[in-house]
């Protein structure tokens, strides 16, 4: 039975607490700490961060911001940043881009006026793309690859009324080429037939013709035919590859890209001269290769810019990972392991704080990877170590040899994860 002394320094201590309502959401706040502490120290379980948190730096109008989020990818970052995005305006790298590490930069560049000049046709619009021909192509100006587009600044603004960049197309001239038989399109800045064979390569043989004559002047839609008689002729339409130029950007995170200018393989007609035996060909020699369609190059722009927490480069050194591979070997062991955790299994979003097998039999699974890079099976990393199970740098020094021994180098094994996701 309470007495009244009691039950009256009880109540008193209640009217207390009332009068002051965060005393009780403090002491929860102060319990729940001591308990996780508790449960880390004497249980020895790991408390590891969010693993979908991740610092950004954006560079918008000239100013950088460091923000912290939980946005997936780059247009759900925009999104949650309320950040508005205008006609011609480029984000970088890909709005569909997944934000996958720390220090993750998305540049937005704002759209400017643009002056193109095709022709008779004068268009004006906004784009912050970076070369003639991706302007042309987000403002919607079709060109083909034989197209010349110029960068130019305007001598005489009064008269051309331009304000900010100016394009100037000029425009190549459709013809129509049959050669030896096979029509084909081609288009050509040559003022005559003969600059245009010149141009395109076309050796004339003996007994070959060429109508109209090599004087004629090339206009829009003229014929001109290259013919051989007494020669069994063959065609073949072949690709030719498009030429990709790599930029290394330091405003974009290491392992990500961006497309600059939109690249497109072209085409050329091979001309064979054939080698028969009664009636069957026995033979072929190339007689000629004409570029019916020129390539036009990809620009690529590639993250240059990174970050490396200095207990993984404690990790990398200690391996005997080179000091210039540590780029590649963040990136990777970042995308295989986010936590760097040398003890956790496939599928598990936390970082056990000691050794413990998944299931029995896991170690010798083709299935399920292990450890720092994901080794499958786990046990591959016996041969650098007894320890392989828990210490990062033995598990690092396999991923070095497996790296080196597949694909030649951490360099090339980081291209191929880009372009595959593992490796």
């Amino acid at each position: 039975m309470m007495t009244k002394k009691r039950s009256f320094k009880m109540g008193l201590k209640a009217r207390k607490l009332h009068k002051h309502p965060f005393v009780v959401p403090v002491l929860t706040i102060i319990f729940l700490s001591f308990g996780t502490m508790f449960a880390s120290v004497i249980l020895g379980a790991q408390t590891v961060g969010p693993t979908d948190s991740h610092v950004v730096q954006l560079s918008l109008d000239g100013k950088k911001q460091v923000l912290p989020t939980r946005a997936k990818t780059v247009e759900d970052f925009l999104s949650r940043a309320e950040v508005t995005l205008q006609d011609g305006d480029i984000v970088e790298p890909s709005r569909e881009t997944v934000i996958d590490d720390n220090d993750f930069r998305i540049n937005v560049y704002r759209a400017r006026p643009v002056t193109i000049f095709d022709g008779d046709k004068r268009i004006q619009a906004l784009s912050a793309a970076t070369t003639p021909r991706s302007v042309a192509a987000q403002v919607g100006v079709n060109v083909y690859p034989e197209d010349n587009l110029n960068q130019e600044v305007s001598s005489n603004v009064l008269k051309d009324q331009v304000i900010g960049e100016k394009i100037v197309i000029k425009r190549a001239t459709p013809t129509n080429l049959n050669l030896y038989g096979t029509p084909v399109e081609v288009r050509t800045h040559a003022k005559t037939v003969g600059e245009l064979l010149k141009e395109k390569n076309i050796t004339l043989a003996n007994g070959d013709t060429v109508q109209p004559d090599v004087s004629t002047p090339v206009t829009a839609g003229v014929q001109v035919f290259v013919t051989r008689f007494g020669t069994q002729i063959a065609t073949s339409e072949e690709p030719i590859p498009m030429e990709v130029e790599t930029v290394e950007d330091p405003t974009l995170s290491f392992g990500t890209q961006a497309i600059r200018q939109t690249g497109s393989p072209g085409k050329k007609l091979v001309t064979y001269q054939l080698e028969l035996q009664n009636g069957k060909e026995v033979g072929r020699k190339i007689i000629q290769e004409v570029r019916t369609l020129e390539p036009v190059k990809q620009i690529v722009a590639r993250g240059k810019a990174v970050s490396i927490p200095a207990d993984h480069t404690i990790i990398m050194s200690a391996a005997g990972v080179a000091e210039s591979d540590y780029p590649y070997v963040n990136y990777i062991i970042n995308h295989e392991n986010a936590m760097w955790c040398p003890t956790r299994w496939q599928g598990q979003n936390f970082c056990p704080a000691y050794y413990a097998e998944k299931f029995p039999g896991a170690e010798s699974s083709t299935t399920t990877g292990y450890g720092l890079c994901q080794s499958t099976p786990a046990n591959k990393m016996a041969v650098n170590g007894e320890d392989w199970r828990t210490n990062p740098v033995t598990q690092l020094r396999w991923c070095s040899d497996y790296a080196h021994r597949r694909y030649g180098s951490w360099a090339a094994a980081y291209n191929y994860w880009l372009a595959h996701n593992n490796w």
